[in-house]
């Protein structure tokens, strides 16, 4: 193995071996207050890949930050082979008010690649590729579901890449879903740079999934043994993921009350009853079916729906049998708790 080189970050230079904390400076508060962006550098003590692992680009998506914090502290840290940026809140603002959006409301993973003289978005973002995305090699950026939906640990990614796909299926989630590219996400400007780059889904905001956080946090762990940052798990199975060609949300011909009748990673027929939309007096009601056959990826927790309101996010399957099976061992290799945990 090569021996890594002296890394700089933040002015600050590390050897190998080095690990630290970085506070990033931020514009500061109207109260003059500073604000950072904070930044763990673990660089290996042998050469390999940079990989940066980000969280909260949405201030309320908070499993990331769990996530996080248990990578940090695991000691496969130890045998590290090359650099990693883990970035646990990378907009401090909205994770302060428990907000999705910076003070400016504007949504942080819209704004790249930003500017230096933009909005304090478009600054923090620009920030973030300098910093950051510049140094690195490969990228997976944490998030949850928003708006009081939860999604089932899956990664979203532009499958186009060879690259991307081999990380995609090293990941280890249940599901990988094909994700177009969306202008001024962090993803869209990783990709264009030639690096791969994976989002991880899981969970809901402001809420702990420790089923999404052992997924996430295992999946990493997979990502870097295949980029050959870790050395391999021996007792490690391979699993071939679910790839979707196609999804679809399911939403509401009504408002009124939502009353779900179907889990997280359940699956489902086409016709089968996902739930029954009513309005507060019970003189009408409408029964929601699945529009085909597939798996619930995501769902409405909030028993309340306006009409057009998203309520089920269902994914068809190539082959259901087998996918049933993948989400099962995977389900009983994390917790005794399943996919179907409610709060």
């Amino acid at each position: 193995m090569k021996p890594a080189c002296s890394f700089k970050f933040g002015g600050i230079c590390l050897e190998p071996g080095d690990r630290t904390a970085i506070e990033l400076p931020m514009a500061r508060l109207y109260t003059n207050n500073a604000m950072t962006m904070p930044v763990q550098v673990v660089h290996g003590k042998n050469s390999g890949p940079v990989l940066f692992v980000s969280a909260a680009v949405h201030g309320d998506e908070i499993n990331g930050v769990e996530i996080i914090r248990r990578l940090l502290d695991s000691r496969a840290l130890a045998q590290l082979r090359g650099t990693l940026l883990a970035i646990p809140v990378a907009n401090p603002f909205g994770f302060i008010q428990r907000s999705r959006y910076l003070p400016d409301r504007r949504d942080l993973n819209r704004s790249f690649p930003g500017t230096a003289k933009g909005s304090s978005a478009g600054r923090l973002a620009h920030m973030f590729m300098t910093e950051i995305i510049s140094r690195c090699d490969f990228g997976i950026d944490l998030h949850t579901g928003s708006n009081y939906r939860s999604n089932l640990p899956q990664i979203r990614a532009w499958l186009d890449d060879p690259d991307t796909i081999e990380l995609a299926s090293a990941f280890g989630a249940p599901i990988v879903v094909p994700s177009e590219l969306r202008e001024g996400s962090l993803r869209e400007v990783v990709a264009a740079l030639g690096k791969p780059v994976l989002v991880y889904e899981g969970g809901e905001a402001l809420s702990f999934d420790e089923t999404a956080i052992q997924t996430g946090l295992k999946g990493i762990l997979n990502s870097m043994c295949h980029l050959g940052m870790l050395p391999p798990d021996q007792n490690e199975q391979q699993r071939s993921p679910i790839i979707t060609d196609r999804t679809s949300w399911v939403r509401a011909s009504m408002s009124g009350t939502f009353s779900l009748k179907v889990k997280l990673g359940d699956f489902v027929k086409q016709g089968d009853l996902l739930g029954v939309l009513s309005n507060p007096f019970g003189s009408d009601q409408e029964e929601v079916h699945a529009p085909f056959s597939g798996m619930n990826i995501g769902q409405l927790n909030l028993p309340l729906a306006h009409e057009g309101d998203a309520l089920i996010h269902l994914a068809k399957l190539p082959c259901p049998g087998e996918a049933e099976c993948e989400l099962k061992e995977l389900q009983s290799s994390l917790t005794e708790e399943d996919f179907g945990l409610v709060r």
